[in-house]
C-alpha cells in the first residue's frame, strides 16, 4: 500500500471514529434503556457496542472494501486481512470500557488500528465524554486533538504512576502482586477498566507506564501504536499471533520499562 493510501485511510478513520463517538455519547447519555447480555465474569455488552460496531463496520466496507475487519463483537467479518503479507485489516472495539459505560462512569473510549503486512500502521482512540482524539501513523507522530504529544519521561520509581489492567479470566495472584511490587517501590498505579484508554494516557505522559498480563488486540493495537510513535518502549504484541490470539501488553515511558518488567514479572 502506497503512503497516499495510508494517509487516505487515517484521515477516513478519523472521521469514522468522530461519528461513532456521537452514536456511542447517544447511547451512554440514554443508557438506562439498554439491553444488557453478559458474555462472562463482569464482561458484558449491549446494544450500544453491537450498533457502534456496525457502523464502523459499513462505513470501512464502503470506503476501503479490499481491507479486512476484525472486531470484538462481529468477530472476522470476511476472509480478507489476516495481517499477512499484501493484506490489511482493521481492529475494532466500538466500546471499550463497556462496565463502565453501563455504570455511567466517564471511562470508555472507542479503539480503532490498523495492521498492513503484518506491521501496524494506525492507531486511535476516541473519548467522546471529553472529546478526546488520540491519534497516530506509524513514523508520523502521534497527536491529541491534533497537537503532537509525548510519553512523560519519568525514570524514577517514586515519581511514577502505572496504569495496571485486569480481566477475571485472568489469575488475581499476578496483579495482586504487580500492585503489591510497585507500592514497595513508592509507585502509584490506576486502574480505569478501559485498557485502550489507559494505553492512550501513556502515549500523552498522562501515566508513566501500562501493564496487563493479556489484551485481545482490538483492546490494545490502537493504544500501542500511539506510545510508539510518542517515544515509549512496549512489546511486541504482534508475536506469536497477537492479533487472533491476545498478548501480554507493556507501554512505558523509556526510562521505565526495565523496572516496570522486572516488578510484573514481564519477559
Amino acid at each position: 500500500m502506497s503512503g497516499d493510501g495510508i494517509e487516505r485511510r487515517w484521515k477516513l478513520a478519523e472521521d469514522i471514529i468522530r461519528e461513532a463517538g456521537r452514536l456511542a455519547r447517544a447511547f451512554f447519555d440514554n443508557r438506562a434503556s439498554l439491553s444488557v447480555e453478559q458474555k462472562g465474569l463482569q464482561d458484558f455488552v449491549s446494544r450500544a457496542d453491537k450498533e457502534t460496531e456496525a457502523l464502523i463496520v459499513s462505513r470501512l466496507g464502503r470506503d476501503c472494501p479490499q481491507d479486512g475487519i476484525l472486531g470484538e463483537e462481529g468477530g472476522r467479518y470476511d476472509d480478507k486481512g489476516h495481517g499477512d503479507a499484501g493484506h490489511s485489516v482493521w481492529v475494532i472495539d466500538p466500546i471499550d470500557g463497556t462496565a463502565n459505560f453501563l455504570r455511567g462512569l466517564p471511562f470508555w473510549c472507542i479503539s480503532l488500528a490498523l495492521v498492513h503486512e503484518g506491521r501496524l500502521e494506525l492507531g486511535l482512540i476516541y473519548d467522546p465524554v471529553r472529546d478526546e482524539l488520540f491519534s497516530g501513523r506509524r513514523g508520523h507522530g502521534a497527536f491529541l486533538n491534533g497537537q503532537p504529544i509525548r510519553v512523560s519521561g519519568v525514570n524514577e520509581a517514586a515519581r511514577a504512576c502505572i496504569g495496571l489492567g485486569y480481566g477475571h479470566r485472568m489469575r488475581q495472584q499476578p496483579h495482586v502482586e504487580a500492585i503489591d511490587g510497585l507500592l514497595r517501590q513508592g509507585c502509584e498505579y490506576r486502574r480505569f477498566g478501559s485498557g485502550a484508554l489507559g494505553i492512550a494516557y501513556v502515549a500523552a505522559g498522562r501515566l508513566d507506564g501500562f501493564f496487563e498480563t493479556h489484551l485481545n488486540s482490538w483492546d490494545a493495537l490502537g493504544g500501542l501504536l500511539l506510545v510508539a510513535e510518542a517515544g515509549g518502549e512496549l512489546n511486541d504484541f504482534l508475536a506469536n499471533d497477537g492479533l487472533m490470539r491476545g498478548n501480554a501488553v507493556l507501554a512505558t515511558t523509556p526510562g521505565l520499562y526495565g523496572f516496570v518488567a522486572g516488578i510484573v514479572g514481564f519477559e
